[in-house]
This record gives structure tokens, C-alpha cells and sequence, in this order.
């Protein structure tokens, strides 16, 4: 059974969909503070909450120099429809089959992706994991601990 990275530990290397049908790598999004939210499915009440809330808080993220990636089992035509009907202004990610859930331990036996967030440093070392989250108030208590990391996180 796999295990959910803990805080100080290396992320494990992943790969995902983009929305263009692009295979990316975790390395690939590292090289500043990085989150990957986790949430379970597209359209969803909770999930466009969270979604919404990251979104009006862009420009925070920006500022500070932390990129922002939600992750789901839907496809990426899925996350594209999602994007496009909430204006989310970062993008979104298709966990293939549930692999990278799984790998992280985060797959519901329903069979998607718990609620689970990872803040990341530049060099992909888990900084804060955030397994129960508040959809609504989430993406400020996220940029809150990123902000607070300092320079060292990225």
C-alpha cells in the first residue's frame, strides 16, 4: 500500500495530463513554491467552491511566486469545460486511471482522488500536506503557510 508523502520528504516523481493532452511530470512543474490540490471531480459543488477560491486569489499567488495546479481523474476535455464555466485563471491536470492518487495513497475506494493538498518547495520537498480541507477557506490558509515559508521554500 502506498503512503502519502509527509512534510520535509521528496515528492515522488508523478506524470499527468494536461489539458492539451500534454504528458507532464512533477519535475516538470517544480522550480518555485508549487500546490497541487487534489479534489475529487469537476463541477461539483465542493470541488468548484475550492476551485473559485483558488482563482480569486491568483493574483496573491503570483505575487508571492507559487504556482497553483489542481489535480482530478476527469479528462482533460472534463477540465477544460470546468475551466472555461468558473474563468479559472491556473491550470488543471487529468491523474490518468488514478495512478498518481494512488501512489500518493489519496484514492477513494469510489475511486477518486481525496481531498488532499501538497505545498511543494522549489526543489520538490514537501513543505505542508493538508489532508482535510474547507473548500471555501482552503486556498488562503494554503498562500498563508506558503507566504510564511520564506524564501527558502522558492
Amino acid at each position: 500500500m502506498s503512503k502519502t508523502p509527509r512534510e520535509g520528504e521528496r515528492f515522488p516523481e508523478l506524470s499527468f495530463l494536461t489539458e492539451e493532452g500534454r504528458r507532464v511530470s512533477t519535475g516538470d512543474l517544480l522550480g518555485q513554491t508549487t500546490v497541487l490540490y487534489f479534489y475529487p471531480k469537476d463541477q461539483t459543488p465542493g470541488c468548484t467552491r475550492e476551485a473559485c477560491a483558488f482563482r480569486d486569489r491568483m493574483e496573491d499567488y503570483g505575487r508571492a511566486g507559487i504556482k497553483v495546479y489542481g489535480v482530478s481523474l476527469d479528462p482533460p476535455e472534463s477540465h477544460r469545460r470546468f475551466r472555461e464555466r468558473n474563468r479559472l485563471n491556473f491550470p488543471l491536470l487529468t491523474d490518468e486511471e488514478g495512478r498518481a492518487a494512488r501512489e500518493l495513497g489519496i484514492l477513494s475506494e469510489k475511486g477518486y482522488a481525496r481531498r488532499v493538498t501538497f505545498l511543494l518547495d522549489a526543489g520538490g520537498t514537501v513543505i505542508r500536506v493538508y489532508p482535510e480541507v474547507s473548500p471555501e477557506t482552503h486556498a488562503d490558509e494554503v498562500l498563508a503557510a506558503a507566504s510564511s515559508a520564506g524564501p527558502s521554500a522558492g
